[in-house]
């Protein structure tokens, strides 16, 4: 059984995509209507902009998407269609990615959806009031006790959990600076500050979760063509009213993708194809499950390797 799995933010580098663009008229018909969508060139600034402006979470976030829809619609150019896979995943923003893979979103739809969930988590807190950190040699429960320790009144709470050596905190700088001392002290390989613009997945997006879920009321939802394994479940869904309170849910709640990748191995997926930008999440899965293997798709000649391997 295999996967399709999708990145989140921190995979966006300058000139993503542009090679499936050029080799594939289908991919790069995704750039145009993610740029019609917004009313400008995200394109433009993902090819030949600055890393500084794409990394605003505002941008970064539908970058990434498109990237990863344009290697979609290559990999269908060259007969590989979602039904090649069982289930599909996304970190994050990359669950955005998954749904519209799946036919639950459009592509417009879900560009519009992620510069409204960009800006409004950017916005949901001042800068330099938040801040997130990793946390690298803890298990996901030895961390979460480091974020209850850390609070002392204020927000810090284990917001990602990445893989078995890395979880992810956020919430009030103050009580991120108290976590990463306090980590260090119970045994943490390393801890370190993120290059975050806000601290996302933690109960200070709230605001940001009352925009989105204004936003979701207003779009489309179809059934998944395959079942989506929601960040905040690590769990399959399939109906759109689950998916639409979930991605709510998902603006404050935790990703659980070691979870979602530990269902997947129990329950027979032998491979993954990390679809879009960077090679993040194969990594994480490496580390989280020896079951599986893992296939980064974000070139043409990756597309072509793919198609191959799948018809060999």
């Amino acid at each position: 059984m295999r996967a399709f799995v999708f990145p989140g933010q921190g995979a966006q580098a300058i000139g993503m995509g542009k090679a499936l663009a050029e080799a594939y008229p289908a991919a790069r018909a995704v750039f145009e209507e993610v740029d019609e969508a917004l009313g400008e060139s995200l394109s433009g600034l993902i090819w030949e902009g600055d890393i500084e402006t794409l990394t605003l979470t505002k941008n970064a976030q539908p970058a990434l998407m498109a990237t990863s829809l344009a290697a979609m619609k290559a990999l269908e150019a060259e007969g590989v269609t979602i039904a090649a896979s069982n289930y599909v995943a996304g970190h994050s923003l990359g669950e955005y990615s998954a749904l519209a893979a799946a036919g639950a979103l459009s592509i417009a739809d879900t560009a519009r959806l992620l510069r409204i969930r960009g800006t409004a988590m950017q916005e949901a807190v001042p800068v330099g009031v938040g801040a997130m950190a990793a946390l690298l040699g803890l298990g996901f429960d030895d961390a979460r006790a480091v974020a209850e320790e850390a609070a002392q009144g204020q927000v810090c709470q284990a917001a990602n959990d990445n893989d078995p050596s890395q979880v992810v905190v956020s919430g009030h700088k103050e009580a991120v600076e108290r976590a990463l001392e306090i980590a260090k002290a119970k045994g943490a390989k390393r801890a370190l500050l993120l290059p975050v613009s806000a601290p996302f997945h933690c109960a200070l997006m709230k605001p940001a979760a009352h925009v989105m879920a204004e936003a979701l009321d207003d779009v489309d939802i179809n059934e998944p063509v395959v079942p989506v394994i929601a960040n905040v479940r690590a769990a399959p869904v399939s109906d759109p009213q689950l998916i639409r309170n979930l991605l709510v849910d998902q603006v404050t709640g935790s990703v659980r993708w070691r979870e979602s990748v530990l269902w997947m191995a129990d329950n027979g997926v032998t491979e993954a194809w990390e679809i879009g930008a960077g090679k993040a999440l194969s990594g994480m899965i490496k580390r989280i499950s020896k079951e599986i293997t893992t296939r980064a798709v974000g070139t043409p000649e990756d597309v072509v390797a793919a198609r191959d391997a799948l018809n060999a």
